[in-house]
């Protein structure tokens, strides 16, 4: 597999895949994200933002963790999974003893269009926090940070016409 970067400063990079070690792997990598009692409200929101369906939601109260599991957490989801075309978020609640805000990383969505970047940066917005505003860079048409208000970082990004 070749890498090129971008403009007259690209660099190539040679990446080594399994294949080149004789390995066969079916691979799909999906994030999933961790919430404080609010995972399906957040799923809920993000099938309406991003126009996925919610495809699964099991409560703890409804897994064979549920006598293990608080009473008053047993309809907390043990598991949620949102289907974007070939792409899948998943998330769940954890207990409040083994709960960590997120950090160290972002959810980064491409978007085609700079009217549907629009749209879904300020949808996320609502009651989150803004860290830079949707705006056009050199290297996009928009191109914005923020975090949601269920404490999920995201990059949105739409690149420039080639």
């Amino acid at each position: 597999m070749r890498m090129t970067g971008w403009g007259k400063a690209a660099t190539e990079y040679t990446i080594k895949s399994t294949a080149d070690y004789g390995l066969e792997c079916n691979m799909q990598l999906n994030p999933h994200l961790t919430f404080n009692g609010q995972c399906e409200a957040a799923f809920r929101f993000y099938e309406r933002c991003l126009g996925g369906n919610v495809v699964f939601m099991m409560t703890y109260g409804d897994s064979p963790l549920a006598e293990q599991t608080p009473p008053a957490w047993r309809r907390k989801l043990l598991h949620a999974m949102l289907s974007l075309g070939d792409y899948r978020l998943t998330g769940a609640d954890v207990l409040p003893e083994s709960y960590e805000k997120p950090q160290g990383f972002s959810v980064f969505l491409s978007i085609d269009t700079a009217e549907e970047a629009d749209r879904i940066f300020q949808t996320l917005a609502e009651g989150g926090a803004v860290e830079i505003p949707l705006q056009e860079t050199f290297w996009a048409q928009r191109f914005g940070m923020l975090v949601d208000q269920f404490g999920t970082p995201w990059l949105i990004n739409c690149h420039k016409p080639e």
